[in-house]
C-alpha cells in the first residue's frame, strides 16, 4: 500500500505524525507519503533508524491551522499539505491519505478542491469506529453535516454497510437508525421516512435502535444525521472518561482497594486499551473520490499509526468501489440528467 500522510495535522505537528509514520511503516511495511514542510519533516526522521523503511518525503510548503476556515482555507492555501496529499491519491499516486488536521477543511479540501464526491453521492459523511464489547460498530454521519434528508441518511446507510463489510470483514452488517425507541412511531418525521427508504435498499437493515441496544451490540452501523452523532459519540467519549478517573479514585480509597487494583491492574488495561478511541485513530470520511482518514487532533504516535491501520484496511477493501455499486442500486440516485449521461 502507498499511504500519503499528512505531517502537519496534529495539534503537535510534525512529531507524533512523523513518529507514527514510522511506527506504521515498521508495522504493516507500507509506502508512507510523508507530505509537509520538507525540512521539519527530516529533522523528526532524523531522530529514528528508518533503515529498510518505506518513507518518503513530499514539499508542501503551506499547512492548514486549527484556526483556518473551511470555506475558505481551499483557496488560501492551494498548496497545503491537505491538498497536496489529496492530489496524490486523486493522481493514483497514493492509495489513502491520513490526516489528523482541520475536520472542517479536510472536508471541504476532498469535496470541492480536490477528490470530489463519488457521483451520485449528495453529502459525503464522517463515519466514527466505536468499539461497543468486544466488537466495533460504524457511526455516521459524526459531524460532516449538522443536518439531513432523509435521502441523505439512506446514502449514509449504504456506504456504511459498504465500509463495515470491505473495510471491517463484517459479512452481512445490520444496519440501524438512531432514535429514541423501537417502535415504527418513534423518531422525528425525517427518520421514519428515511426507514422507508432504507427498507429498499440491498443492505441488511433491521429498524430503529436506542443507545442503550446499541453498546449491547444490536448493530454493526448506525446511521444518524450529524450533530447527533457527534453528540452520541461525544458522550460515550466523556462516559468512559468519567468512568476511568471514578475507577482510579476509588482504588485510592484505602490499601485493601490498591492491592485488588494491582492485582486487576492487567485487566483494567486490556478494557481501556479496548474503548480507547486512540486504538482506532481516526474516521473514515465516506462518499468522496478515494480513501480519507481524519484523526484527532490530540493524536499521538499510536493514534497516528492505527489511523493508517485504517486507511490501508479502506484502500485494500476496495471501499470506494463498493460504494459506487451500492449508489447504482439505490432508486433515485441519480437524476434523469445523469441517468442519460450514464447511459
Amino acid at each position: 500500500m502507498r499511504i500519503a500522510l499528512d505531517a502537519m495535522g496534529s495539534d503537535s505537528c510534525p512529531e507524533p505524525d512523523v513518529d507514527g509514520a514510522v511506527l506504521a511503516a515498521r508495522e504493516f511495511g507500507d509506502d508512507i507519503l510523508l507530505v509537509g514542510d520538507e525540512a521539519q519533516i527530516r529533522r523528526e526522521l532524523a531522530k529514528h533508524d528508518t533503515s529498510g523503511l518505506k518513507l518518503a518525503v513530499i514539499h508542501a510548503p503551506e499547512a492548514v491551522t486549527m484556526d483556518d476556515k473551511p470555506t475558505s482555507v481551499g483557496k488560501s492555501k492551494p498548496q497545503s499539505s491537505m491538498h497536496v496529499g489529496m492530489k496524490l491519491v486523486k493522481d493514483g499516486q497514493a492509495d489513502a491519505f491520513v490526516t489528523a488536521g482541520n475536520t472542517g477543511a479536510a472536508l471541504a479540501i476532498a469535496t470541492v478542491y480536490t477528490l470530489n464526491r463519488i457521483r451520485g453521492v449528495k453529502r459525503p459523511a464522517l463515519a466514527a469506529i466505536v468499539p461497543v464489547g468486544r466488537e466495533r460498530i460504524v457511526v455516521l454521519d459524526v459531524g460532516a453535516s449538522a443536518d439531513a434528508k432523509a435521502d441523505w441518511l439512506a446514502q449514509y446507510a449504504l456506504m456504511g454497510s459498504a465500509y463495515a463489510k470491505h473495510a471491517l470483514q463484517l459479512e452481512n452488517p445490520r444496519v440501524v437508525l438512531l432514535s429514541n425507541g423501537e417502535e415504527d412511531s418513534k423518531g422525528t418525521e425525517i427518520v421514519r421516512e428515511a426507514s422507508d427508504l432504507l427498507e429498499l435498499l440491498p443492505i441488511n437493515f433491521i429498524g430503529y435502535a436506542e443507545p442503550k441496544e446499541l453498546v449491547r451490540g444490536a448493530a454493526d452501523v448506525v446511521v444518524t444525521d450529524g450533530f447527533t452523532g457527534n453528540i452520541f459519540i461525544k458522550t460515550g467519549e466523556a462516559s468512559f472518561s468519567l468512568l476511568a478517573n471514578l475507577i482510579r479514585d476509588e482504588l485510592k480509597q484505602s490499601v485493601f482497594s490498591m492491592l485488588g487494583g494491582l492485582l486487576a491492574r492487567p485487566a483494567f488495561r486490556r478494557v481501556f486499551k479496548h474503548l480507547d478511541p486512540f486504538e482506532i485513530g481516526g474516521a473514515p470520511l465516506l462518499g468522496v473520490n478515494g480513501v480519507v482518514i481524519i484523526g484527532h487532533g490530540r493524536s499521538d504516535a499510536r493514534a497516528i499509526k492505527n489511523a493508517i491501520r485504517q486507511a490501508r484496511l479502506a484502500a485494500s477493501g476496495g471501499v470506494i468501489d463498493a460504494i459506487r455499486e451500492g449508489l447504482e442500486k439505490q432508486p433515485g440516485s441519480y437524476s434523469s440528467e445523469e441517468q442519460q449521461e450514464r447511459s
